[in-house]
């Protein structure tokens, strides 16, 4: 690359060569990485969604189910809000290691697994948590979050599962962490039938499948539907990305009210343990696949044009519009210096 670029020594390398050049490597059709069953002992799952479509709801059932099927379970909440744990731990906040690591190293300490790693019904959960509004990156928190987790013994732990829990709304490279670098072997999507949280989705499809291109092998497994008013939209939606469906969870008013008071459903002497026991065993067995996301037309084309404002066209704007019905010439804000 760099004998292609750099032609001449002596001349500055042009950053628009550089940049057509990854754009070029991106679109290039590489080989598929064909899908397999993980073959880690420990399967480190990463699971994205829209904010509030129920990732945090869908994750502390799932994992309690897992533990009560007699799995070793991790739950990392790696969203700034900290909220991926409350509904496991009744409604209460743990304190998050970025939170606990700045206190600790104020006070000349250093971060021990109790501080940060809590335990209810054989699951494991800890929050990485992040910066206040305004006061920092969130993305940039999420790596700290994970360096001070290889500190503490991340890769020496011994878990069957570790989930992790991140928001798909942005596109800062920190929440892309186990797509961009293979820290997950797979990846769930939490989606249900709107537009918006399928637009989210096919963004994750998106940069999955851009990984992909320049040789990575983290794959989707599948899409868990949340919410499900059974209107297909979402189901349509995994058939056109080429992904299973891994569960349906309906939108029921008992769920809606046991969520709301912090209730686990997902235990095996309750009514939807079923549901969340199939979850889990779809989540185990599912291999990772390379996705074929929509592009924005294609998207919106899964709802009732009625919906999503089909047949507007764009009117294009003219400099006249810009300046108003009663604009006047206004003098050159060119400032022209004199010849020295």
């Amino acid at each position: 690359m760099k004998d292609d670029v750099i032609k001449d020594k002596g001349a500055p390398p042009k950053l628009t060569e550089f940049s057509d050049r990854l754009r070029d490597e991106a679109n290039e059709d590489l080989a598929d990485v064909i899908p397999t069953e993980a073959t880690k002992k420990t399967q480190i799952i990463a699971i994205y969604g829209k904010g509030g479509i129920g990732k945090s709801f869908t994750l502390a059932n799932l994992s309690h189910m897992m533990a009560e099927q007699g799995k070793r379970v991790l739950l990392i909440g790696c969203d700034p809000k900290s909220d991926t744990t409350s509904l496991l731990f009744g409604g209460k906040a743990c304190p998050t290691i970025i939170e606990t690591s700045t206190k600790k190293k104020l006070a000349g300490e250093e971060v021990q697994i109790g501080d940060v790693c809590f335990k209810r019904g054989g699951v494991f959960a800890m929050e990485l948590g992040g910066p206040e509004v305004g006061r920092g990156c969130g993305g940039r928190g999420i790596i700290h979050g994970f360096e001070l987790l290889e500190k503490l013994g991340f890769h020496d732990w011994d878990f069957d599962y570790v989930l992790l829990d991140f928001l798909g709304d942005v596109v800062c490279g920190g929440f892309g962490l186990p797509i961009a670098r293979d820290m997950a072997q797979k990846v769930i999507l939490v989606g249900s039938n709107d537009l918006q949280s399928l637009y989210v989705a096919n963004n994750v499809c998106s940069a999955v499948e851009y990984f992909r291109k320049l040789g990575g092998n983290v794959g989707v497994a599948g899409l868990v539907i949340n919410k499900d008013d059974g209107t297909g939209e979402a189901q349509a939606f995994a058939k056109a990305v080429d992904i299973p469906v891994l569960a349906a969870i309906p939108q029921d008013d008992d769920l809606r009210k046991k969520s709301a008071n912090y209730q686990i459903v997902g235990t095996m002497d309750g009514p939807w343990g079923p549901l969340f026991a199939e979850l889990g065993m779809n989540v185990a067995e599912a291999p990772p696949v390379r996705p074929t996301p929509l592009s924005q037309d294609g998207l919106l084309e899964l709802f009732d044009g009625s919906d999503t404002g089909a047949g507007v066209v764009l009117e294009p704007a003219t400099d006249a519009d810009m300046r108003g019905a009663d604009a006047k010439p206004k003098q050159s804000l060119e400032v022209i210096y004199d010849d020295v």
